[in-house]
């Protein structure tokens, strides 16, 4: 406890001048290439269509992640620590916007979906508090982490915090999301300290709740989509366009795939290819052998980051790049989870291959993060 004090407290230094982790960071800069070059291989077809331009998606793709890499590096060279003192405040803001993005009128008319705030810029509030309640935990916890075993701490404080958030994103709705959120919260919690027989409890309670919000219809397309999943075939043409599309993509890839820039699915037959669904055009261009290579990629990323957990020099590294660890391999399993239909379409993006310029960004300098930990760790054992 004392040391965990002593580094809340420490004066803080600007620039990290310890040596990053080039593991790691090399592990980044191979997957982000590799989704570039896959993204403009699934979208070029789409973005002529209908942008009238083959590389309206890669190019602004390409221009965001210029800019996330570069700002991932510069966030490497700071001391974490600073992040405490933004840790509150962040989770007040995700928290307004997330309450901003429900009044205001959906993204597109008639669209019952509202997740994005397009003034002046379009993003996911959803991606930002991700973020924030990764930094709260971290920073709760490893202040007052001998508290996590009392209930009233432990349980009913994060509980609280995490289901205000969670609740504020599933009547967007966003399940995708939710679940993100709701599992990284409580990974941190049981990393934490917290008793396993609240954890038992929990599952069993938050299975109950999930079951209760579908059920009741407040996320009214929940059923559908369930009913969907295991039977896709009986609305072919409709609800299960998107899911057939994709197993068919896959299918048709086979153990080396027909590949690069050989995929006949991303010719309008798989609606928004560059998107959730574009490791279905991975799987149909590079194969199965392609498709594993990816995944060991980002089997590989994990392992490294949680490396680099285990070795920072306090209980808030530690937590925080376990936190943004299991975020990137939650979300990539879930989306891998999705395209093969193991589980139904909750609307999840692949980390660094999916279309989108904000959430890269966000992820790219999370990835910052983890190497400013890394770099504080090898300044600690000089």
């Amino acid at each position: 406890m004392e040391n965990t004090q002593k580094a809340a407290v420490r004066k803080l230094k600007l620039v990290q001048r310890g040596k990053m982790d080039i593991t790691f960071f090399t592990l980044v800069i191979v997957i982000l290439t590799i989704g570039l070059v896959m993204l403009f291989s699934a979208s070029s077809y789409s973005a002529y269509a209908y942008k009238n331009n083959s590389y309206f998606f890669i190019t602004k793709q390409a221009g965001f992640a210029v800019f996330g890499v570069v700002a991932m590096y510069i966030i490497s060279r700071i001391d974490y620590h600073i992040l405490r003192r933004f840790a509150i405040a962040l989770y007040v803001i995700s928290v307004g916007l997330l309450v901003t993005v429900l009044v205001l009128p959906p993204m597109y008319e008639g669209y019952q979906f509202k997740r994005w705030i397009t003034e002046p810029i379009n993003f996911q509030p959803s991606e930002i508090a991700k973020f924030a309640v990764i930094l709260l935990f971290a920073h709760f916890i490893s202040l007052n982490y001998k508290k996590m075993e009392k209930f009233t701490y432990g349980i009913l404080f994060f509980g609280g915090l995490l289901i205000v958030v969670c609740g504020l994103v599933v009547v967007e709705p966003h399940l995708s999301a939710t679940i993100l959120i709701f599992c990284i919260g409580i990974t941190l919690m049981v990393v934490g300290g917290i008793k396993m027989r609240w954890v038992a409890g929990g599952v069993i309670g938050g299975t109950a709740l999930a079951a209760m919000v579908i059920l009741t219809g407040i996320v009214n397309y929940g059923g559908d989509r369930i009913k969907y999943w295991m039977h896709p075939e009986l609305d072919p043409r409709g609800d299960g366009f998107q899911v057939l599309q994709s197993l068919y993509a896959i299918a048709s890839g086979g153990f080396m795939g027909r590949g690069i820039g050989n995929s006949r699915q991303k010719y309008l037959w798989l609606p928004e290819p560059q998107n959730d669904f574009i490791f279905s055009i991975v799987c149909e261009e590079l194969g199965l052998i392609g498709a594993l290579v990816i995944v060991t990629l980002f089997a590989l990323l994990v392992w490294r980051g949680f490396v680099i957990a285990m070795r920072a020099p306090d209980k808030f590294g530690s937590l925080l790049a376990i936190g943004l660890t299991f975020q990137v391999g939650l979300q990539t399993a879930l989306n891998i989870l999705v395209v093969t239909n193991a589980i139904p379409n909750t609307g999840i993006s692949l980390p660094f291959f999916s279309y989108g310029g904000t959430s890269l960004m966000m992820l790219l300098a999370q990835m910052g993060v983890i190497m400013s930990i890394s770099r504080s760790s090898t300044v600690e054992k000089t």
